[in-house]
């Protein structure tokens, strides 16, 4: 189909990441806010896991209505993107359902 050439996603791919203007450090707008604020990545990485922690916590379905154990959050979703590997893509899934997530999609199968 492309007769050798890289896809149109994958030939676009280095203006993403060689790019003056890519953000290199994690940034916030905490509610209410109207800027973003530059945080140390140990901030940003505490920060997700607290809030997942407490959403996963909050949505968590232990039984459904009939009372079979189904272990799932159901307040979560993910997606995976079409320049992640395959690889990446099958540990996200893996750490995804670890954390009971059933709302999962990425372009690994396309």
């Amino acid at each position: 189909m492309n007769r050798g050439t890289l896809c149109p996603k994958g030939s676009s791919l280095e203006q993403d990441i060689l790019n003056a203007r890519r953000l290199l450090k994690p940034q916030v707008r905490r509610p209410g806010g109207t800027d973003w604020e530059d945080i140390s990545w140990a901030a940003a990485i505490s920060e997700i896991a607290q809030w997942t922690k407490k959403t996963r916590d909050a949505t968590f379905v232990e039984k459904d209505a009939t009372g079979k154990t189904v272990n799932r959050c159901e307040g979560i979703a993910w997606i995976g993107g079409c320049t992640d590997t395959n690889e990446f893509n099958f540990l996200a899934v893996k750490t995804m359902r670890s954390l009971g997530l059933c709302y999962l999609e990425n372009q690994a199968r396309v």
